[in-house]
């Protein structure tokens, strides 16, 4: 265990340089220059935190690993965890039928939007090119990558990771639950593991939507432009025991294996990706690391949960540089 405290102790000193000035942060990763405005809240870093589990025991920590901080992208994660508790709960039977059919939504309409499916919009391979509270699609900064095709590609024609294309799951499963996806967070998962109270979830600017004659909020599915999950590595850690234990707590379930299965099998555009998770099967990832490990990534592996059914392992980096290096050193200390 001595490989494993020098190991986070490290991580510890390589803190993200810059993240004081959390507006200036986030401009400044916004390629686009004519779409950088911050629209939804932002929390200054405080530092690099993180916390190793094994065995369901903690074996080390570093920073103050009960402070939130922005999960940026590892947010994504946490909106497949909400579609896996409306697939759970019989709101979502067909992850393969058009969003459409289920959800009279404008932004759907058209021949092209109305074939998208809760599939596409899991696997981020939709293709949908439209706008949402004032951030268009193409403009995103990670629109492009591995497996992406023309901007013209159908629905389900290519993988392509964006912010814009999330937030519209993100609207899609509030009108689907009715209600605010924070609530649904704590109530299936996050209250039941025993979290504490200080996670939140934020929305931009004026992201609401009308149900029931009532406006509610819309969070957002990263943080290219603020807002997303805020929480601490310890809570963050809890999200990793659910799938590390096939999505039981203390015997109760909260997600089914089924759930877990399908978020954790390869899309065939990106086989590094399945609904909202990265898969290390490849060694793509994080190459340094086990192909067994899965994880919720956010802002270049600056913001990390890491889960290894095959160590019975969890790592959880906030803020820090160089987490496959963690990865590495930490599983080669297990193995």
């Amino acid at each position: 265990m001595s490989v494993i405290r020098a190991a986070s102790m490290a991580q510890q000193s390589r803190v993200t340089p810059g993240i004081e000035d959390m507006k200036s942060y986030l401009e400044s990763q916004v390629a686009d220059v004519s779409h950088r405005e911050v629209i939804g809240p932002a929390l200054p870093g405080s530092g690099a935190s993180g916390v190793i589990v094994h065995g369901g025991e903690r074996v080390a920590s570093w920073g103050d690993p009960g402070v939130p901080e922005m999960a940026f992208s590892a947010t994504k994660s946490v909106v497949s965890t909400v579609a896996g508790l409306a697939f759970d709960g019989g709101l979502l039977p067909d992850v393969h039928q058009p969003v459409r059919d289920t959800l009279d939504m404008p932004e759907l309409t058209g021949p092209r939007a109305g074939t998208i499916t809760w599939h596409h919009l899991l696997q981020q391979t939709s293709q949908w090119d439209g706008e949402l509270w004032g951030k268009p699609a193409w403009a995103d900064a990670g629109s492009l990558g591995p497996g992406s095709a023309p901007p013209d590609a159908p629905p389900g024609g290519g993988w392509a990771y964006n912010d814009v294309r999330v937030n519209l799951l993100c609207l899609a499963l509030t009108r689907l639950f009715a209600r605010p996806l924070p609530s649904v967070l704590r109530e299936g998962v996050l209250g039941p593991m025993g979290a504490s109270g200080t996670w939140s979830w934020h929305g931009y600017r004026g992201a609401t939507t009308r149900i029931g004659g009532e406006e509610v909020p819309v969070v957002s599915g990263g943080a290219h432009w603020g807002g997303g999950l805020w929480i601490s590595a310890d809570d963050l850690a809890l999200l990793g025991l659910l799938y590390l234990r096939d999505g039981e707590h203390h015997g109760r379930r909260l997600l089914s294996r089924e759930w877990i299965d399908r978020t954790w099998s390869p899309c065939d555009h990106n086989p590094d990706y399945g609904y909202l998770w990265w898969l290390n099967d490849r060694r793509r990832v994080f190459p340094a690391a086990p192909p067994t490990g899965r994880c919720a990534r956010g802002n270049g592996g600056r913001h990390l949960l890491w889960v290894d059914p095959e160590r019975d392992l969890v790592i959880v980096s906030r803020w820090g540089e160089d987490a496959g290096g963690l990865l590495h050193e930490v599983s080669a200390a297990i193995s």
